[in-house]
């Protein structure tokens, strides 16, 4: 089994939408859980290749993007973007390569749950 294999069964696995972007703001990745939440539940089709902005397609939405991949150049921390309707977190996380470049970012999504301190 190689290694691309591998490691598309663990980011498929992941039971949260992830999509890849690279540093020209197009998608090139969506496990399956991301697809399903594009095109079935969000009615878009084949983004992968496609900019990021035919999703996120307001003014403030792209300026927003554009600002925290900036902030993820210079820093090279992963950025909250906030939560959305199904009341799940959504970041967005550097991807560099060996070597060090800027590949461009994933966009994670996690459920915001309320953890209850009194146990």
């Amino acid at each position: 089994m190689d290694e691309l294999t591998i490691l598309r069964g663990i980011v498929d696995s992941y039971p949260t939408p992830i999509v890849f972007v690279d540093d020209t703001y197009t998608i090139r990745f969506l496990n399956r859980y991301a697809q399903y939440h594009y095109y079935q539940e969000r009615g878009y089709r084949d983004l992968v290749g496609k900019s990021l902005f035919l999703c996120h397609d307001t003014q403030a939405a792209k300026e927003r993007i554009q600002k925290a991949f900036e902030k993820m150049k210079s820093d090279g921390k992963e950025v909250f973007v906030g939560v959305n309707l199904h009341n799940q977190r959504i970041y967005m996380q550097p991807v560099r390569d060996r070597e060090g470049r800027l590949l461009g970012f994933f966009e994670r999504f996690e459920l915001n749950l309320r953890i209850d301190r009194t146990l």
